[in-house]
This record gives C-alpha cells, structure tokens and sequence, in this order.
C-alpha cells in the first residue's frame, strides 16, 4: 500500500475517535498519571485552533456545491483537507480536556455540557469528513451539519467559558447585573450580608459547585469552614495564620494569589472586614448593630452596606473625572464613588506620618464632588479648614483625634450642606462650637472626650433644637466594660536627635502602663506613662490602658527609630520590582513606615537581584551604624536580606568595606514581624554611602515555594 500523509492523517482520526469513546466508557476507572497531566493543561492552550479551522471548513463546505465550485479540483481538496485538519485537531483537544477534567476540582453539570458538546463536534466533524464523498451527501445534508458544528462550538465555548471566567462572562459587560440586595443595618447580619457577599463576587468564580479549584467550595458556610485541599481556609480568632489571609496578601503576580491575577481583586475594605471577621472567631451569627459602636468590623459593615438614605440621594454636580480620581488614591489616601454611577466622592485619609496640608489640597480638583471626609486621627490643624471649606458639598466631616482647637470652625460655616460633624478628642471649646452650632443642615455632633461641659452641651442642644449631641460613654462605675486601645499621639515614628513621648487614651482617668523590653506591661510594676518622657535611641514601646472599674486594654505596641543623618541623594543601582517601587529611591528616608501590607505602595521590593543603593552626602558625615527596616512574613515569600554589605568612602569610586551582616537562616515557626537589620563598624566619615541587601537565592525545602528566590521588602534606612 502506498504510504499518503492524507491516509495517515484519516486513521489517526479514526484512532482518535475511539481512543475517546474508551475514554467515556471507562473514563470512572482511569487514573491519569501525574506525567501525563501537563497534556491535559495544554487543553486551553490548543483549543482556538481546531474553531477557527472547523468554522472556515463550514463555511467554504457551504459554496462547495456550486457549479463554479463543484468542478475545481484545488478548491474539493482545500475544504478536504481543513476539515481533516479540523477534526484531527479538535479530537486531541478534546482527549486533552478529558485528562483535565480528571483534576481536582472539575464537577458540575457545566462540565458535563463543555465535555459533550465538545465531544458532539468530533463526532460529528469526523462523520462529515468519512461521508462527503458519498452521493447521498448533497447541498441540503452539509448545510444541516454546518450549522450544527457551528451551534456546538458556541455551546461548547459558552460553556468552557463559564467554567474558567464564572456565569454570563461573555455577555456581562452589556448586561446589567443584579446589584446586591443591601440590606437595612438594624437588619444586616455580619456573615450573610457582608462577609458573604464578598466571597459571592471575588471567589465563586473558581470556587463553586461547578468547578471547585482546589477541592474548595465558598458558595456556603459548610464549605467555607470545610476548607480545600491545601488545608483549612481559615483558623478562627488567627488571621495571621489563616490561609485565606496569607493568599490575599501574597503578590498578585505568584500564582497562588488569590484571587488570580486577571480577576477582580479585592478591595483594602474587603480584605480588612475578611481579617476582621475571622478575628472575631469567623461568627455566623450576630447582627452588624450588636458590634459596639467604635468597632472597625462595624464601621467597614456599615460603610459596605451602603445606607438607603445616602445612595438614593440625588446630587446636581457632575461626575468627576474618572482619571483624575484615580491619580489621586494612592497609600495614604482613598477617593471613590459612594455608590455606583453617583457623582458623589468619598474620601479617607490614612496614615498621619503622611499627612500635610497638602494632601488636602490636592483634592481641590474634585471638590464639587466630595460629601463625605475622614480625617479620624491625624494631625489636622485649624489652619487647614480653610481648605476643607471649599468642599461645598460636603455631609459628613470626620475630624476626631485631630489637632484642632477650635479656632478655625468657623471657616465650616460656609459649608451649606453639612449634616454630620465629628469632633470627639479634640481641643474644641464651647465658645468655638457656639459658632457653628447654628448650622442650617447640621443634624448631629460627636463631641466625646472634649473639654466641654455636660451643661455647656445641654446649651448648645437648646441653641439648635434639631441638633443631636454625641456625648460618649458616661462611667457609672457599675458596668464594667474593657477599655480600648491606647494611642500614640506623635506625628512621626523616625526622629534626628530626640523625641517627647506622648500616648493618649480617649477616656479621662486612664492610666497607661508600658515597657521598653517586650514584655506585657501589668498593671502594678510597669513604668507608668507621664508627660515628659524623652526618647533618644530606637525604642519599642508596648503599653496598656488601666483604670479603676474597667477591664485593661489589650497591648498596642509601637516602635521610634532614630537617624541622626539624611542623604542628599539616593540612586539605585539595580531596578526594584516594576510593581514594588513605593516613591522611588527617595522612599528609604523618606520617615514613613509601612505596616504589613504590601500592596500599600510604601515598601520597595527586590527578587530577581539584590538591592544596591548609593547615598551622597554634600558635607561629609560620620556614620557608625546603617539599619534597614525590612518585612519577614513567609507566607508571602518574604524574608530578610541574607547578607547586608555597607561601603563607604569619599566618592562612589573610593568605596570600602565597612561592615557586614548576616541573618540566620529562617524557620518554619518564624512569625511576620518588622524588623531592622543593623550592621555597626567603626565610626567613617563619608560622602559616599553603598548598601547591598541580598536576598536569599532558594527557599528552603520546608516552604511551600522551595527552591524559589524569597523576596526582600525594605521601607526605610536609618543612620547613626
């Protein structure tokens, strides 16, 4: 028999053919070996090819038919030969698809439509193929199979479509999809109505009954606390070794980021009520309103339930400019809509190492827009309402823990529309709340912890009859409850020469007890915290609140760093990760501290190679000590630099070794911390300055990304 590539070709379909009707049969008791598993992820990669074959194949088998048509040789063998091809094609695409369906975390009847739609066009592509040649085959019998290839592949690619992209991928930008019921706050529970919902638009996409990546269904609380295949998803009561946590914060560009690069990814909101919830012992019941009234749990619920009143109200201002609002959220600041299509913006300023007046006065450019502003805790000073006072239409002004005196409130006056003022732990007197206590919108004032009265707020109540009063916790001496946390009142954490210590707490009578070694301060022994106190090195401060009747605080710990010298310039001679690059070369004395977020935009982050920086200095300096302040959190794959090289000299070009540090190799115990990793020598005095961070090359074979580079994180260089 004469060998032809045609032939070999047509009994390699054939083969095919039945090696996927064995396939069906038996495919219960087949076990695909793991080397033969990475066939089955080619699956995606191949299956554009056959469609576009197959769809080309129908089309020209339409004309084939016509007399013009029916007698050219090339035109017979063209159609011929790209059915052949087509069919060929999708057979192994499909044989591929059935080892990958044998995976974990393919079920559903979603599947089972993909699978046999897919299978239908095989059959049928190869049935057309053996019998176009027979003289039954004519005009009326190919446009019947054309148009039932054509269907399956759209049934086929509806459905496979589904299962990787989630329901109604195809159509869901020109739909309108159903908004979440929100429901009333005195109604909302916890779980169901705020933890829940988030897991339905950010997870169930890959974690549903149809398709259970990992073995891991969220579509309910059974599933969600069942957990997958890595292991539970959450421990209740510890976020910070939970591994819903650890895959939300890892990079989004590692593969096990959740969600996966590509889908919609958590909000800093979601992921904080997601922590917060688990932190309370992952409840499923309780309602949003049994959280006491100052818990973050209940005010992210209430803000992500989005009250009636605030999104059905109409505003007569344009919408802003989308790419303005977007330019101005970055780590310290977040802008965005109350509700979706409003025009109205709210805003959150965060991190008060960070703040200035300018950063209010960036968001001039959106000022029609803004209704809502919080400023809870920072060092906002009288001066800056004058800036504020251009938000015309703003509702809600949040101004608790500030620096205000009062003096400049009346720059408020002009704010026509404000309804809610907060002003608890400030200096406000009542003199100066007298001034804007006639407010024609003003409905309610939280004035907790302030110097004024219990009769002067009776006066001001009389002044304005409309107006609610928000006084805070009165202490009768006969409910115990436990005091909350206290809080550092210094601006900045990074200080040149010294710094006063100031810790505050927002109830009167407190007593506040810390320790600078670690331990837990008591009640009795601890140093008790005075005005006064001056810190002239790096210190780490752990305290409590105390006080007759309550139950203590629990521990709030904060660190001060000093840096006696700042550079004039920093380069760097090797690129940080295009996505971990916070303010650039400037970021590492800039004083600001980043927490254990990553995806902040305060941390510079190096992986692919080690960190190298140069600083100059105009006025030569003598330095003897250089710290790093770096991130270790393993899950994440971040760990300390493995080595740190400090150079010095009178230029770039006359650079020694100063000193070296080492860090041990990590542990599977080791917890996140932050931490400074300090490398001393003898006292040089310098211009030039060069650090090398390495980072460690492999991860060991205990961690989950063994033999991986780990990365380093570095916010902040001090020097002494």
């Amino acid at each position: 028999m004469k060998f032809t590539l045609k032939g070999f070709a047509g009994n390699l379909l054939f083969a095919a053919n039945v090696f996927i009707l064995f396939l069906l049969l038996f495919g219960g008791e087949i076990i695909i070996p793991y080397w033969l598993q990475p066939i089955g992820r080619l699956h995606p990669m191949i299956l554009h090819f056959p469609i576009v074959i197959l769809m080309l194949a129908m089309i020209l088998d339409f004309f084939r038919f016509k007399e013009s048509y029916a007698k050219e040789p090339f035109y017979q063998s063209f159609v011929s030969w790209l059915l052949l091809t087509g069919a060929l094609f999708s057979a192994i695409t499909v044989i591929m698809g059935l080892f990958l369906s044998k995976e974990e975390g393919y079920t559903g009847s979603v599947l089972q439509w993909h699978k046999w739609t897919g299978v239908s066009i095989v059959f049928i592509a190869s049935l057309i193929y053996w019998c176009r040649d027979f003289s039954w085959y004519k005009l009326g019998v190919s446009r019947v199979g054309a148009v039932v290839i054509v269907s399956c592949l759209l049934a086929t690619g509806h459905f496979g479509a589904t299962l990787t992209h989630g329901e109604n991928f195809v159509l869901g930008p020109v739909t309108s999809a159903a908004e979440p019921v929100k429901v009333p706050i005195e109604k909302a529970m916890v779980f169901k109505d705020v933890v829940m919902p988030i897991f339905t638009q950010k997870c169930l996409n890959c974690h549903n009954l149809e398709k259970a990546k990992g073995s891991l269904i969220m579509t309910d609380s059974a599933g969600l606390f069942k957990g997958g295949k890595s292991g539970k998803l959450f421990v209740p009561g510890k976020p910070e070794i939970s591994l819903l946590l650890e895959r939300i914060h890892l990079p989004e560009d590692e593969k096990k980021h959740m969600p996966p690069k590509g889908k919609p990814q958590l909000t800093a909101d979601e992921v904080a009520i997601l922590k917060l919830w688990v932190k309370a012992n992952a409840q499923l019941k309780g309602k949003v309103t049994e959280l006491a009234p100052g818990d973050s749990l209940r005010m992210l619920a209430t803000a992500f339930l989005a009250p009636e009143q605030s999104v059905e109200e109409k505003f007569d201002f344009a919408m802003a400019d989308e790419e303005t609002v977007t330019k101005l959220n970055n780590n310290y600041r977040a802008v965005y809509p109350i509700a979706k299509e409003s025009p109205a913006l709210a805003v959150n300023i965060y991190n008060k190492d960070l703040y200035k007046p300018e950063v209010l006065k960036e968001l001039t450019s959106v000022k029609q827009q803004i209704i809502s502003l919080n400023l809870n805790g920072l060092p906002v000073k009288d001066a800056d309402l004058k800036i504020i006072s251009q938000f015309v239409n703003l509702r809600k002004l949040n101004l608790n823990f500030t620096a205000l005196n009062g003096e400049g409130l009346k720059e408020l006056k002009s704010l026509k529309h404000l309804n809610g003022l907060s002003l608890s732990g400030t200096g406000v007197s009542y003199a100066a709340i007298k001034q804007i206590v006639n407010m024609p919108e003003l409905k309610q004032l939280a004035l907790w912890n302030t110097q004024i009265t219990p009769a002067e707020i009776a006066q001001l109540q009389k002044l304005n009859g409309n107006l609610e009063v928000i006084k805070g916790f009165k202490d009768d001496g006969k409910s115990p409850a436990k005091l909350n946390l206290p809080r550092i009142g210094n601006e900045k954490s990074v200080f040149s020469k010294s710094i006063n210590l100031d810790i505050k707490h927002a109830i009167n009578g407190v007593q506040i007890r810390y320790t600078t070694d670690g331990s837990e301060p008591d009640s009795i022994k601890s140093l008790l915290y005075k005005k006064g106190i001056v810190i002239a090195q790096n210190t780490s401060i752990k305290a409590k609140a105390y006080k007759k009747g309550w139950f203590g605080s629990d521990a709030v710990s904060f660190t001060f760093y000093k840096s006696t010298f700042k550079p004039d310039s920093v380069v760097f001679l090797t690129a940080a990760n295009e996505k971990y690059r916070a303010s650039g070369p400037e970021a590492l004395t800039d004083s600001q501290m980043g927490t254990y977020d990553i995806n902040a935009g305060s941390w510079i982050g190096f992986r692919e190679h080690h960190m190298e920086a140069l600083m100059f200095f105009k006025t030569p300096v003598n330095i003897s000590a250089v710290s790093l302040n770096v991130m270790r959190q393993l899950p994440v794959y971040v760990l300390p630099p493995e080595e740190v090289e400090i150079w010095g000299g009178p230029d770039k070009n006359k650079l020694v070794l100063l000193g070296k540090t080492s860090s041990r190799a990590p542990l599977p115990a080791d917890e996140k911390t932050l931490m400074n990793v300090e490398t001393k020598f003898n006292t040089q005095k310098i211009s030039c300055l060069k650090i090398v961070a390495k980072n460690l090359k492999k991860l060991p074979k205990w961690h989950p990304g063994k033999g991986e580079p780990a990365w380093i994180f570095i916010d902040e260089v001090f020097l002494n």
